[in-house]
Protein backbone atom coordinates (compact mmCIF):
# COMPACT_ATOMS: atom_id res chain seq x y z
CA UNK A 1 0.00 0.00 0.00
CA UNK A 2 1.13 3.41 -0.96
CA UNK A 3 1.95 6.49 1.45
CA UNK A 4 -1.44 7.91 2.50
CA UNK A 5 -3.56 5.43 0.27
CA UNK A 6 -5.40 4.45 3.69
CA UNK A 7 -6.91 8.30 3.32
CA UNK A 8 -8.24 7.51 -0.13
CA UNK A 9 -9.89 3.32 1.27
CA UNK A 10 -11.19 5.12 4.58
CA UNK A 11 -14.28 3.51 5.50
CA UNK A 12 -12.96 0.11 4.17
CA UNK A 13 -11.31 -2.00 6.90
CA UNK A 14 -12.02 -5.74 5.69
CA UNK A 15 -13.75 -7.50 3.02
CA UNK A 16 -13.94 -11.33 3.52
CA UNK A 17 -15.72 -11.63 -0.13
CA UNK A 18 -12.43 -12.76 -2.59
CA UNK A 19 -13.52 -11.83 -5.59
CA UNK A 20 -13.82 -7.79 -3.90
CA UNK A 21 -12.32 -5.13 -6.12
CA UNK A 22 -11.43 -1.82 -4.42
CA UNK A 23 -13.40 1.05 -6.69
CA UNK A 24 -11.19 4.22 -5.83
CA UNK A 25 -13.52 6.43 -8.42
CA UNK A 26 -10.85 7.13 -11.11
CA UNK A 27 -12.33 7.55 -14.66
CA UNK A 28 -10.16 5.45 -17.03
CA UNK A 29 -10.02 7.50 -20.68
CA UNK A 30 -11.17 5.18 -23.34
CA UNK A 31 -8.52 3.58 -25.67
CA UNK A 32 -8.51 6.11 -29.17
CA UNK A 33 -10.13 4.00 -32.32
CA UNK A 34 -8.42 4.45 -35.25
CA UNK A 35 -8.83 6.87 -37.91
CA UNK A 36 -11.09 4.48 -40.01
CA UNK A 37 -12.93 3.39 -37.09
CA UNK A 38 -14.35 7.13 -36.21
CA UNK A 39 -17.45 8.00 -36.43
CA UNK A 40 -17.04 11.95 -36.06
CA UNK A 41 -19.62 14.50 -37.04
CA UNK A 42 -19.73 18.41 -38.00
CA UNK A 43 -22.18 20.89 -37.03
CA UNK A 44 -22.79 24.22 -36.58
CA UNK A 45 -23.62 25.48 -33.59
CA UNK A 46 -25.24 29.15 -32.45
CA UNK A 47 -26.46 28.47 -29.36
CA UNK A 48 -24.89 30.36 -25.69
CA UNK A 49 -21.91 31.64 -28.05
CA UNK A 50 -23.04 35.64 -27.90
CA UNK A 51 -24.89 34.87 -31.45
CA UNK A 52 -21.09 34.14 -32.81
CA UNK A 53 -21.09 30.64 -34.76
CA UNK A 54 -18.98 28.12 -34.21
CA UNK A 55 -18.47 24.65 -35.55
CA UNK A 56 -18.28 21.50 -33.55
CA UNK A 57 -16.78 18.45 -34.33
CA UNK A 58 -18.20 15.23 -31.75
CA UNK A 59 -18.11 11.85 -31.70
CA UNK A 60 -14.24 11.09 -31.27
CA UNK A 61 -13.64 8.06 -29.53
CA UNK A 62 -10.00 8.22 -27.27
CA UNK A 63 -8.32 9.81 -24.81
CA UNK A 64 -7.95 13.36 -23.76
CA UNK A 65 -4.35 13.93 -25.85
CA UNK A 66 -5.70 12.62 -29.04
CA UNK A 67 -9.00 15.32 -28.62
CA UNK A 68 -6.22 17.52 -27.80
CA UNK A 69 -4.16 17.09 -31.17
CA UNK A 70 -6.56 16.00 -33.26
CA UNK A 71 -8.27 20.00 -32.80
CA UNK A 72 -5.26 21.81 -32.45
CA UNK A 73 -4.32 20.15 -35.76
CA UNK A 74 -7.76 21.10 -37.32
CA UNK A 75 -7.66 25.06 -36.07
CA UNK A 76 -4.11 25.04 -37.48
CA UNK A 77 -5.05 23.73 -40.32
CA UNK A 78 -8.65 26.08 -40.75
CA UNK A 79 -6.57 28.79 -39.37
CA UNK A 80 -9.36 29.74 -36.79
CA UNK A 81 -9.49 29.49 -32.72
CA UNK A 82 -11.06 27.12 -30.97
CA UNK A 83 -11.10 24.52 -28.05
CA UNK A 84 -10.96 20.97 -27.51
CA UNK A 85 -12.40 19.01 -24.43
CA UNK A 86 -14.90 16.39 -23.81
CA UNK A 87 -13.96 14.79 -26.36
CA UNK A 88 -15.64 17.79 -28.73
CA UNK A 89 -13.50 20.10 -30.64
CA UNK A 90 -14.85 23.77 -31.24
CA UNK A 91 -13.66 25.81 -33.98
CA UNK A 92 -14.77 29.31 -34.39
CA UNK A 93 -16.68 30.20 -37.50
CA UNK A 94 -18.43 28.25 -40.16
CA UNK A 95 -15.76 26.21 -41.38
CA UNK A 96 -17.93 23.00 -41.92
CA UNK A 97 -16.68 22.34 -45.04
CA UNK A 98 -12.79 22.46 -45.10
CA UNK A 99 -12.92 20.54 -41.59
CA UNK A 100 -14.87 17.75 -43.59
CA UNK A 101 -12.12 18.26 -46.34
CA UNK A 102 -9.37 17.84 -43.85
CA UNK A 103 -10.39 14.73 -42.05
CA UNK A 104 -11.20 12.91 -45.24
CA UNK A 105 -8.00 13.35 -46.29
CA UNK A 106 -6.63 12.75 -43.25
CA UNK A 107 -8.33 8.73 -43.00
CA UNK A 108 -11.12 9.99 -40.90
CA UNK A 109 -13.37 8.26 -43.50
CA UNK A 110 -16.78 8.25 -41.77
CA UNK A 111 -17.18 11.73 -40.83
CA UNK A 112 -20.03 13.56 -42.37
CA UNK A 113 -21.99 17.33 -41.84
CA UNK A 114 -25.20 16.60 -39.89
Amino acid sequence: MKKNEWKERSGVLYSTNPDYNYNTGEITEEETLPKGGQLLRISLDKRSRGGKTATLVTGFRGTAADVETLGKWLRVKCGVGGSAKDGEIILQGDVRNKALDLLLKDGYSKSRII
